[in-house]
């Protein structure tokens, strides 16, 4: 588990490949490494984060729970990613929670290390911010999204994006393993109508499912009813 940051090259995905080789050797001093087991939390809503999370495996889900106590997924997080860059900025508690999907590997690296570096070098200052401005962008297009679409436009394009983001293993399946209120939490819906909404289209031979995994049979049918059409 334990590496030297300066030799990883998960860091080369994220904002950490703008920081020098000195940067990255005193960050990998003081940085944590642990196995976050499947179902277990990296942080809860309402905790302090103080550091930021890199994910050298595995895949997480970044929820919020609503005041009816809905949860609503807003990202799946995986390899190369960063978590909690936004308590790098303010002082403020965790907004999200993120629990892991399947057994993670993650470094923690402290609040202090990683504001000196935001402090001494602007490219790694504007790559966390570059960052941030993605994750401001996706979440508004998700608030768009939740608005103005579907529930069965926006199961379509669920599958499209997951299947583009962790592409298909050697049954031609989506490479990650979703529950089925996992589902209903991305798309804003009770579990009983994403069952049902994923049944009418392998009923439509536009999907096929076996257990947890999905693989998409027909992709411009499923491109046609994210666009609404």
């Amino acid at each position: 588990m334990e590496g030297k940051c300066e030799q990883c090259i998960i860091r080369q995905f994220n904002s950490l490949k703008h920081l020098s080789r000195e940067e990255l050797v005193r960050m990998s001093n003081c940085k944590t490494s642990k196995v976050v087991k499947k179902g277990e939390a990296l942080f809860e809503e309402g905790e302090h984060i103080n550091g930021v999370f890199c994910i050298k495996n595995g895949i997480c889900k970044i929820s919020k729970m609503s005041e009816n106590g809905r949860n609503q997924i807003i990202s799946l997080v995986t390899k190369g990613d960063l978590l909690g860059e936004r308590s790098l900025i303010s002082d403020e508690v965790a907004n999200l929670k993120a629990i892991a999907l399947n057994d993670m590997e993650v470094c923690f690296i402290p609040k202090e290390e990683i504001i000196r570096d935001l402090e001494k070098n602007p490219n790694f200052s504007m790559g966390v911010l570059k960052d941030m401005a993605t994750s401001l962008k996706k979440a508004d297009n998700v608030i768009v999204d939740m608005a103005q679409k579907t529930v069965k436009q926006r199961l379509a394009e669920t599958i499209l994006n997951l299947e583009a983001k962790f592409g298909t293993n050697e049954e031609n399946a989506i490479d990650v393993h979703l529950s089925r209120e996992d589902i209903a939490n991305i798309i804003g819906t009770a579990t009983e109508s994403a069952i049902r909404l994923l049944s009418d289209l392998k009923k439509k031979k536009i999907i096929a499912f076996k257990g947890k995994d999905i693989s998409i049979i027909d992709k411009s049918e499923l491109e046609t009813i994210a666009q609404g059409f």
